[in-house]
């Protein structure tokens, strides 16, 4: 009897977890929302662009909207990178698409189930909120709770923390 109890309560949670799967408010591959992407990463290029492979087998280079990283040759540039490799790697993801941006490189918020990777980016102190696109209100305040708390490049001295839109504008 034990047995039959355990085996209903797997084909539960099994159920369960398809139900959230296919209601996520980003669809996935069986369930596509207009205007995402989705798949799962290649190739991580830095701690704000990597290159999803879709289901089709295209190869997309995404840029993650909204935020920014800093550069290789900054500090903090590996462990951006780091970041947005242990949120994403291995992940199914959604692509909401936003752009496409001057390098034709599609602009998405990129999520992992509900997880908005941009804002997890700015939580982890790993970007700074992109002021010249940023639309989001709320990565301001994620950003300003990072800063006080002296997470991830925040961690850093005044001295090592150019914004990178500034560092490139000076490089």
């Amino acid at each position: 009897m034990h047995l039959i109890y355990r085996a209903i309560a797997a084909f539960c949670l099994v159920l369960l977890a398809g139900i959230a799967a296919a209601s996520s408010p980003h669809g996935n591959v069986e369930n596509p929302r207009p205007g995402y992407l989705y798949g799962e990463v290649v190739k991580i290029a830095d701690g704000d662009t990597l290159t999803l492979l879709t289901p089709a087998k295209e190869q997309v280079r995404i840029r993650l909207a909204e935020i920014d990283t800093p550069e290789r040759g900054q500090p903090y540039a590996q462990k951006a990178q780091d970041a947005l490799s242990r949120l994403v790697w291995g992940k199914p993801l959604a692509v909401r698409v936003v752009d496409t941006d001057r390098y034709d490189r599609t602009v998405g918020r990129i999520y992992v189930g509900e997880i908005d990777v941009s804002a997890e980016m700015v939580r982890l102190g790993a970007a700074w909120v992109y002021r010249r696109y940023a639309t989001d209100a709320s990565l301001f305040d994620l950003e300003a709770e990072a800063r006080e708390a002296g997470r991830g490049l925040w961690g850093l001295s005044e001295a090592e923390r150019a914004p990178p839109w500034e560092w490139r504008h000076r490089n």
